[in-house]
């Protein structure tokens, strides 16, 4: 097996890994990706998507791609796609051959170990026992020695003697315990020939012999009964005079009788050192013993006398009698341990016949320890052979981890197989899964055609309807036409709006949806909403909006979008409410989380008086609020950011619990008689929830059937204003005649007064609240009545005239009365006067409450112009002198472009191809500005730009200057701009517009003010457009 094949085999598996990885991505829905790149829309509290974190969509496919080639070279490098049987089944074999291998040494290695330990236990305890029996011997030893010193200086060295048999048998008995190894102590003195008579007189018994028969060393059980008999005549006798109780039967026998005795005694005289007899039965007891014998010499011996010398100055011997068997298997028994070990002990003096001194040879475990004795005789030689009593137990540990390793390994080889033979599975898959993403990927990109084609093929006629519809206007029409028009408007309008509902989901689902940012009122965009569905509210529905002073007169972000969420809420709101009010509300976050005196709160009523639901936990979910109720930092592109909350609370007819769940749910109903009854996709609150989360924020909704139902989200914008101001903002000027009046509002409901007051002061105009008809004696110039109210008071109302007539003010006040629909023009009764009462039509919205004023109080000025709106003739001076190129292949969007940049007063020249365009605006050129469309036949708009724009770099290289007229001159080192003017609203995106050149961007359809508000922001010295 090579080392290539080994290196394949990891790349093999690591690839296996990289698909299963690659497979977990891919199945991830692509709608989570588009979330993820709106900054969090679908994350919940504490999640990392709630954090506006975007996934980098494109960075990710291009990462994919270049490892799908990555993954393509290293199959064409390495091998097939397949992986080869025989290759497999080769290192397959090698493995199991090498793990049991190793399992085998793992068993071989913990078993000689286990071995080991087991010869190392036995050497100790053989060696601890050996070394407690030699020093034990010792010990008795020494004391004999001792005995044999007493026994020289108190019997031999006094006369009388001080020992006699008495003394010495109660001495030994008493000392016994020094001895622990001997069972007798006798002293035989050494008697001539010639003084034998007189000692046996003196001791009063004969000697004797010891036994009957040569004594010799014992190698079986043998015993001979004792006989004695007196003692032939010898030259010297040695017999026991003194022996220990235990021995006292030796007394009167002589030691030299007996062989083993006589070589000792001759050994020990001659030595001086003490000596041992061969193991052999002791009398009476026939136990098995050995003799330890010490020369008793005159107490003037010379330590380095000689031999002789010695054998001249021998007085006697000391015997020590010691019984092996006992004396071994008392210390055996003090050093018990768990594991039973057999002991034997030899005599190997002769080597070639040792004799046994204790113990058998039984046992059943063939390791055996041998260790040396020195029991002091250097004529003798013993050894101590140890073995354990059973034999040794089987390694279990060494087994069973032997064949652990052995399983294991058979196991991972079993998991590789089966890896291996699932790896060709999964490339297959691979492949084909592969295949199926390149045919969603196309069918993606022919969905994307598709809409693109649709909306540019829907959007160019209605541009032409609509735009024709516009024209027809502003000709002489009776009361019946215009009303027509009017239809045909609606209905085209309506189209449009469901052709950008459906477009703006499908650029969700494909993650190009853009945001602006640019300055816009939020007040404005209120007013514009309402102004909006003024005519679609019910009689018994009020609508009504209100915006915190605290919020900034003007914010950064994308005003059409902010427009698009409060529409499509306000819009469902309208559909499902029948009666009592819908209700707009914008504050900063900061305010909505740490105050109690807000103009939503529940505990001062509601805009009707009806109930309606606690709007607070439409946002308890948040994710930018912590778990005590505290906003946490959210994150902004912008250096100044502010967190807007909005909410619109109606009281509807609720969501039934089972259906809150799919609420957010693309193309869903309630019902599906919902969409029968009233109309609808069911996609725009999808669209909402993702506007809202590009805008980093959160949407949630809390609903009760039969109740109503509250929408609140959260945006993040940039702060417009350079300082944040708390005073009330004013949406005209000191010169609109407001400045310093007062006003009375008179409304039994808080929320519906602070409404009233909230576009008061918009206009500059100061109020106070009463709850009936009573008057104060402030001031005022203007008493606001609540329809409702003014209906209580009808009987009474000549009186309630005659009052404000009476009152002595500088000037009579006006009255008006707050009506929500024309059922209350019945209150001009003929009592009407200069004074009032005149109606105030709800909603409220700040421009058509100043124009109503205004007429009321006779204020005529230049802003009640810009209120109102102008005369035609002064919108034909806004452009005026404006040099316009509009470049379209449709010559019904010419005809509608110029139509609605001529009403302006621009001088306008059309071109219906790209080349026509690059002739006319070659330098140097008259022209101010160009609309340009983008889908054209033979050069579209993106190609025409960025041909204009290199005539432009060359322009500006160049050397030469050309000062005819004005135009030309400045047509030297002047930027045209050039305004894309398209139906393709998915592909023709703002990003890609300004990176061919263009400066922004007009969809189709179109209209005639935003054709001029696109254009105006080039031109510095062009007035507002009135609104």
């Amino acid at each position: 097996m090579s080392l290539f094949q080994v290196l394949g085999f990891g790349l093999h598996v690591g690839h296996l890994v990289w698909l299963i990885c690659r497979s977990l991505v891919s199945l991830l829905p692509s709608n989570w990706m588009i979330v993820s790149r709106a900054g969090g829309v679908m994350g919940t509290k504490g999640s990392f998507l709630s954090d506006g974190v975007k996934v980098p969509h494109n960075w990710l496919e291009k990462f994919l791609g270049h490892v799908y080639n990555v993954h393509q070279s290293y199959y064409q490098s390495v091998g097939s796609k397949k992986v080869r049987k025989a290759w497999w089944r080769k290192l397959l074999f090698a493995w199991i051959l090498v793990w049991n291998t190793f399992s085998l040494w793992v068993f071989w290695g913990m078993s000689s170990k286990a071995a080991e330990k087991r010869k190392e236990t036995l050497v100790s305890m053989c060696d601890e026992r050996a070394r407690m029996l030699q020093d034990q011997f010792n010990v008795s030893m020494n004391h004999v020695h001792a005995m044999s010193i007493l026994i020289a200086t108190f019997h031999h060295g006094k006369y009388p003697s001080a020992i006699d048999q008495a003394t010495f048998a109660r001495y030994t008995e008493r000392t016994a315990f020094e001895r622990p190894l001997t069972s007798g102590v006798a002293y035989a003195v050494r008697v001539l020939h010639a003084e034998r008579e007189e000692f046996e007189k003196q001791q009063g018994w004969q000697i004797k012999r010891m036994d009957g028969h040569v004594q010799k060393p014992m190698y079986k059980d043998d015993y001979e009964v004792e006989v004695h008999e007196p003692y032939p005549v010898q030259e010297e006798y040695a017999p026991v005079i003194f022996a220990q109780d235990t021995i006292s039967h030796i007394i009167s026998l002589d030691m030299l009788s007996g062989k083993e005795d006589r070589e000792n005694i001759l050994r020990a005289r001659a030595s001086g050192k003490g000596v041992l007899t061969a193991p052999f039965r002791l009398l009476k007891t026939n136990n098995l013993g050995v003799i330890l014998t010490f020369a008793v010499y005159k107490k003037d011996l010379w330590p380095n006398a000689t031999p002789e010398e010695r054998i001249k100055e021998t007085l006697g011997y000391l015997g020590g009698v010691f019984h092996i068997e006992s004396l071994v298997t008392k210390l055996l028994q003090q050093l018990a341990s768990k594991q039973s070990i057999v002991v034997n002990v030899y005599d190997i003096t002769n080597d070639s016949q040792p004799i046994s001194m204790y113990g058998s040879d039984a046992s059943y475990d063939g390791l055996e320890h041998v260790s040396g004795l020195n029991f002091g005789d250097p004529f003798k030689r013993h050894e101590m052979r140890c073995r354990f009593k059973q034999r040794a137990l089987l390694p279990w540990l060494a087994i069973f981890m032997s064949v652990g390793i052995l399983v294991i390994a058979l196991l991972v080889g079993h998991i590789f197989h089966a890896t291996m033979n699932r790896i060709a599975k999964v490339e297959d898959d691979f492949h084909k899964m592969m295949e199926l993403k390149k045919r969603a990927e196309n069918a993606d990109v022919a969905k994307s055609q598709f809409l693109a084609t649709v909306s540019h093929e829907i959007r160019t006629p209605m541009n032409g309807v609509l735009g024709m519809l516009h024209m027809l206007m502003d000709t002489a029409l009776d009361i019946n036409q215009q009303d027509y028009v009017r239809t045909a408007q609606a209905s085209g309008k309506a189209l449009v709006s469901l052709i950008n509902k459906v477009l703006d989901q499908a650029k969700i689902e494909s993650g190009k949806i853009e945001l602006e940012a640019v300055q816009f009122d939020v007040r404005t965009i209120l007013d514009d909403v309402l102004s909006l569905f003024s005519g679609k509210s019910q009689d018994k529905v009020e609508l009504a909006a209100y915006i915190s002073d605290k919020v900034p007169q003007t914010i950064i972000g994308d005003p059409g979008r902010f427009r698009q969420i409060i529409t499509n809420l306000v819009g469902n709101s309208i559909k499902f409410t029948e009666r009592g009010h819908i209700f707009v509300t914008v504050h900063l976050f900061e305010e909505v989380m740490y105050s109690d005196d807000l103009v939503m709160e529940s505990s001062s009523g509601s805009l009707s008086s009806l109930p309606v639901s606690d709007r607070r936990r439409s946002w308890e979910k948040f994710g930018s609020l912590s778990g005590d109720g505290s906003n946490t930092r959210f994150s902004s592109p912008f250096s100044d950011p502010i967190c807007l909350i909005v909410s619109v609370e109606d009281t509807g007819a609720g969501i039934p619990f089972e259906a809150q769940a799919r609420v957010f749910t693309p193309y869903m109903q309630v019902r599906p008689s919902i969409s029968r009854t009233h109309g609808g996709t069911g996609i725009g609150l999808s669209i909402s929830k993702c506007l809202v989360g590009l805008m980093n924020g959160e949407i949630g909704f809390v609903s009760t059937p039969k109740i109503g139902s509250t929408f609140t989200f959260t945006a993040i914008f940039g702060n417009g204003n350079c300082q944040r101001v708390n005073r009330p903002s004013t949406a005209l000027d000191a010169s609109s005649g407001f400045q310093g009046m007062n006003a009375l509002v008179v409304d039994s409901r808080p929320v519906r007064a602070k409404v009233t007051m909230y576009h008061l002061q918009r206009l500059g105009i100061r109020s106070c609240v009463l709850n009936d008809t009573t008057l104060c004696d402030m001031q005022i110039d203007m008493v606001l009545v609540e329809g409702e109210i003014w209906e209580k008071y009808l009987g009474s109302l000549a009186l309630l005239q005659d009052r404000l007539r009476n009152r002595e003010f500088r000037a009579s006040p006006k009255l008006f009365v707050l009506a929500n629909s024309v059922g209350l023009m019945r209150a001009g009764s003929p009592t009407s006067d200069s004074f009032g009462p005149f109606v105030l039509m709800k909603p409220l919205r700040v421009s058509m409450l100043a124009a109503s004023l205004q007429r009321a109080l006779g204020i005529s000025d230049q802003a009640s112009h810009s209120i109102c709106g102008s005369p035609s003739v002064s919108l034909r001076s806004l452009l005026q002198g404006r040099k316009i190129l509009i470049v379209d292949d449709n010559r019904v969007n010419l005809r509608v472009a110029e139509g609605a940049l001529k009403k302006y007063g621009a001088d306008v020249v059309c071109a219906n191809c790209g080349k026509d365009a690059i002739n006319l605006l070659k330098p140097p050129h008259g022209f101010d500005a160009c609309f340009m469309d983008i889908q054209m036949p033979d050069k579209d708009g993106f190609e025409t730009t960025k041909e204009i724009r290199q005539m432009e770099v060359y322009r500006d290289r160049s050397q030469h200057e050309d000062s005819c007229s004005d135009h030309q001159a400045r047509g030297s080192n002047f930027r045209l701009p050039i305004l894309a003017m398209t139906a393709d609203v998915i592909h023709a995106t703002h990003e890609k517009c300004i990176e061919n050149g263009m400066d922004g961007h007009v969809s189709k359809p179109f209209e005639a003010e935003q054709l001029y508000r696109e254009v105006s922001r080039f031109f510095h010295s062009v007035p507002d457009q009135p609104k």
